[in-house]
This record gives structure tokens, sequence and C-alpha cells, in this order.
């Protein structure tokens, strides 16, 4: 990468977050770091610098997100590019997750990624360019059992970005969604899954489904350094993907869906015709 941009990345300390700060403080690129623990950021990615900004900042405030924006372009004049990539999943069927656990998740995965982009936006709107990269999951396109919270705060990511994309493009400014299969990273850990503490027994298929996904630790498929280069790379393109899809089981998971709903479509094709007034 031959210019120099200022990339502003949330969910920095761990993860595909740090794999993309440690690539690109490599590549001499700017860096604005952005975590709930400064101090797990400092010590993974290292201190301040002329190149790289870490900062404490709760997504889910935003005169917070507010403040990590005016520090960054007061240490660095602009915001290139803005990846939101601080999530955590959550596992439980809709009965067993409270209120409160389903409020936090859209809180973090959701809000957390509004108040960025809405933050973001008008120095992006100044500049007349940017790029916001939304980290969301192959969960929010194609969902499995035991996971609906998760999914559904995944899909509205992806909603959003769609949205997003045609009402900036006017400002030259970029939108990606990009949505990971199962890489190797800390994910499914304790520090970012966070499992229903009222398990309800008759919901057997989802405790399977849990044990399915928590026996893949360590043994995911994905290089998070393979994830980290892709969505770097595709900030260089002069047209980069809406859409972005990373890891075969992605690919392939995305596939399927998109099978299931023509099927599902095309057969209720005359009950959904059925529905307008007659000429």
């Amino acid at each position: 990468m031959d210019t120099q941009k200022t990339w502003f990345i949330t969910g920095a300390s761990k993860g595909l977050g740090l794999s993309l700060v440690k690539q690109l403080l490599q590549k001499g690129q700017k860096v604005v770091a952005t975590s709930r623990n400064i101090a797990d950021l400092i010590k993974a990615a290292g201190p301040e610098s002329d190149i790289f900004l870490p900062l404490s900042t709760d997504l889910t405030n935003e005169d917070s997100v507010a403040e990590a924006m005016e520090n960054t372009s007061h240490k660095f004049g602009s915001i290139d590019v803005v990846i939101n990539n601080a999530g955590y999943g959550i596992g439980g069927s809709i009965e067993e997750l409270s209120d409160v656990e389903t409020r936090m998740s859209f809180d973090v995965n959701v809000f957390g990624t509004l108040n960025v982009i809405r933050k973001a936006l008008p120095y992006l709107r100044a500049q007349k360019s940017g790029h916001i990269i939304n980290i969301s999951s192959i969960a929010g396109i194609a969902p499995g059992t035991g996971w609906s919270v998760y999914a559904a705060a995944k899909h509205a990511v992806i909603g959003l970005s769609e949205v997003l994309a045609e009402d900036v493009k006017s400002f030259g400014i970029k939108v990606t969604v990009v949505a990971p299969g199962a890489f190797r990273t800390s994910f499914l850990t304790p520090e970012s899954l966070i499992m229903t503490s009222h398990p309800i027994a008759e919901y057997q298929a989802v405790r399977d489904s849990h044990v399915r996904y928590l026996n893949m630790d360590g043994n995911q498929a994905g290089d998070p350094e393979k994830a980290a280069a892709a969505m770097i790379h595709i900030v260089s393109e002069t047209n980069p993907p809406l859409y972005l899809l990373l890891g075969k089981d992605a690919y392939e998971r995305a596939f399927d869906k998109m099978e299931l709903l023509s099927t599902e479509y095309k057969k209720w094709e005359t009950l959904t015709k059925s529905t307008g007034f007659h000429e």
C-alpha cells in the first residue's frame, strides 16, 4: 500500500482487530485502535507513537466515541478508513436469554457500530472520501441453531451497511460489510463469547450445537492474518465490494442460504402474488 492512510479500528486488543493493527503498523500506516481495556491494547499492540494511537473507548457511549474521533483528527488530521470490528458472541435460544443480555448484545454489536459511524461521518463527508468497513458474520446471513440473538445483531449490521452504502455514495464514501466464517481467534473463548446462564432442558438441539462450536476452538480453518490482509487489500481497490465473505465455510454457507431462499420464494409464488387487488 503506497498511500499512507489513517485507520480507525474498534475492538483492537485481540482477534482480527489486533491482526489488522499489527499488519497496518508494519506497513507504516497511521492507526487508531480502540478497546475497552487500554492496558490490554497497549500490551498487545504497543504504546503510542507517531503512527499509532491507542484509545480507551466505550462504544456504547456517544460522547466517548466522539472524543475518540476528535483525538484521531487532532493527531493525524484525517480519518480515512473506519473498521467496526468490536463485538462478541452470545449463545442461547431466545427463551433462554434475558432482555438485559439481549439488549447488551445489541448495544455492542449494533448500536456501538452505529455510534462509530454517526461520529465518523462528519469527518468523512467533509473530506468527501473514506471507507467504512463493518464486520458482521456469516451468522448474519446463514445463522445456526442456538445463536438467535447473535444472528439477529449481525443481520442488522448487514442491513444497515446496505443502506448506508447508498446514503453516503454521493459523498465519495465507500462501504463494505464483511461476513467472516470461523477463524482461529479468541472468539470461542469466554472473553469473547457469552453463553446463557439459564439453559432449559428441552433445548437439547441448542446444547448440541453449542458443543459442536465450542469444540472448534483452536481448530478453526480460517487464518486471521490472511483475513486481515484481505480487508486491507480491498481498501486499495477502486471499486471495493459492498459484500465480502471471508473463509471457505462462509462462502458455502452463504450459497446454501441463497438456494434455500430461492426454493422457498418460488414454492410460495402463487400465494405471494395472490395478495394484490385484482384488475
